[in-house]
């Protein structure tokens, strides 16, 4: 018998996401990321920007990092999170560095940096091939126990 999403930790549901054990969520198709690696506190997306994310003056949109780093910031709390434990963020504060740039690969990171019984804190960056980075954002999230 297969285990429901529910009866899965965080971190093990994100591992089997990464094995590719369970489909990713529809965001990644959305904006096109992968994860790459979880742990206790940690992910690992890889990222690339594409023709769908321009804004008007054909730059990628600032919106594509802030779901970028939304999604590596709550997947990072989602790691420290027991079976049927949820999270939604409440704040995403994002800092554009330098541009997104379009078509080139990205690496975004997620990691904790409090979690208590009813909040996590987390951090995510965007970087380039070359570590130069792009953006940064903190997050809390709320964490949704029933």
């Amino acid at each position: 018998m297969t285990k429901s999403i529910a009866e899965y930790s965080g971190l093990e549901l994100l591992q089997a996401m990464a094995r590719g054990e369970l489909p990713a969520p529809s965001i990644t198709v959305t904006m096109p990321m992968s994860l790459l690696e979880a742990d206790a506190g940690f992910v690992r997306f890889a990222a690339k920007a594409d023709e769908r994310h321009l804004n008007p003056l054909g730059g990628v949109h600032g919106g594509f990092a802030a779901t970028v780093l939304d999604s590596v910031t709550g997947c990072a709390v989602h790691t420290m999170l027991e079976a049927g434990v949820g999270y939604g963020t409440v704040d995403l504060t994002v800092k554009m560095l330098k541009p997104i740039p379009r078509d080139v690969p990205l690496v975004a990171e997620g990691k904790v940096l409090h979690i208590s019984r009813t909040l996590g804190v987390a951090e995510g960056s965007i970087r380039n091939a070359e570590g130069t980075l792009l953006a940064h954002a903190t997050a809390t999230c709320m964490i949704l126990r029933r």
